[in-house]
């Protein structure tokens, strides 16, 4: 609940200001924008809610092609007028890779770690000043993405009525995620862990299966070669992605949320807890420790998701008295309430049900 609530202020800036770094009443508040993104995110609930079968499985891909199309037609109409708020859309992409025609503007590579740090030629030697650095960096990412993939495998327990954390087990996922982040550090990518982006996609589609996702994974490497599809993506603007993500953001809240309405929130036990997460983690409260004379900023910085989830197993443990507790008094355990999913199935169980 936490994750997607922290990031509802990314959405909404995003749409408010089509991606301003800051957003100003006046100056970068933009309603053109605004009304792309509302625009972007009808569709894909219409999309979701009201298109066939085949529809309501690409809901976002329907939503974000037609809040594109909507920026393109106010950024045609400001060109042509000289309203620069109604400019959405950076040809900036296009430009660059097509504007002087070669073979990369169609096929080329993505400009990988391992690749950049031969170009350096030394120029950034890996001392032990240097791994020291890089250390002080990534650490406290571990402890982020520790917290978001506990989280996030709640959750998507829920989507998928399956208890996750007990089968295939969280040491096998959390295995998986550090050696992905191994790999893709190789490649530079970013750490590897559950997003609650596509566990939104889960939740809204239903289509829970491994081999759409796998298929996805696979179309995506191969597509990241092809400079057009590249292209594409680099130029959607941010008040439509805003608008996608008012849905994901929203999904991965709710469905946090719903892990609560089997927690007994009468028992001021368990009102310490979740109330010691949601106000550290919304309100932002962080640990720094030290200066980074570069950036003025702190060294070492312990963002509030993971300050939140320090605070609340700390809070678990102090009510009661040094054990942990689920909250869930009275209740089985949740492995044996959720029901099994047959990961090739391309729906999720429980929407079968309500179907029928």
């Amino acid at each position: 609940a936490l994750i997607g609530l922290s990031l509802s202020g990314t959405a909404t800036s995003w749409i408010m200001g089509n991606g301003a770094a800051a957003v100003v009443y006046g100056e970068t508040y933009n309603w053109a924008a605004i009304i792309c993104g509302i625009f972007t995110f009808f569709m894909i609930v219409i999309a979701s809610v009201k298109g066939s079968k085949t529809v309501k499985l690409i809901p976002f891909i329907v939503g974000i092609g037609a809040g594109y199309a909507l920026a393109l037609v106010f950024t045609i109409i400001g060109m042509a007028t000289g309203v620069e708020s109604l400019k959405l859309l950076s040809f900036q992409p296009f430009i660059d890779a097509f504007g002087t025609f070669s073979i990369t503007s169609i096929v080329d590579y993505p400009k990988f770690f391992f690749l950049k740090a031969i170009e350096t030629n030394g120029q950034y030697p890996l001392d032990a000043a240097a791994i020291g650095n890089i250390a002080m960096i990534y650490i406290p990412i571990g402890v982020v993405e520790l917290a978001q993939h506990i989280a996030d495998h709640k959750n998507l327990s829920t989507v998928v009525n399956r208890d996750l954390i007990a089968d295939p087990g969280l040491d096998k996922t959390l295995i998986g995620d550090g050696l992905g982040s191994i790999v893709g550090a190789f490649f530079g990518g970013c750490a590897n862990t559950t997003y609650g982006e596509s566990i939104g996609c889960i939740a809204i589609t239903g289509n829970a299966s491994v081999v759409s996702i796998l298929t996805a994974a696979l179309g995506c490497m191969v597509l990241s070669f092809f400079t057009p599809f590249v292209v594409f993506i680099n130029s959607i603007p941010k008040c439509v992605m805003g608008g996608a993500c008012i849905a994901l953001y929203g999904f991965i809240a709710v469905s946090g949320l719903q892990m609560l309405h089997r927690v007994d929130l009468g028992n001021s036990k368990n009102l310490f807890v979740v109330s010691s997460i949601l106000v550290c983690g919304i309100g932002g409260l962080y640990f720094g420790f030290g200066t980074n004379s570069i950036t003025g900023g702190a060294l070492l910085n312990i963002t509030s998701l993971a300050v939140a989830l320090i605070v609340g197993i700390v809070t678990n443990l102090i009510v009661n008295n040094g054990k942990l507790s689920s909250g869930e008094d009275g209740l089985s355990s949740a492995a044996s309430e959720m029901g099994k999913v047959d990961p090739e199935t391309t729906e999720i169980p429980s929407r079968k049900s309500k179907k029928k």
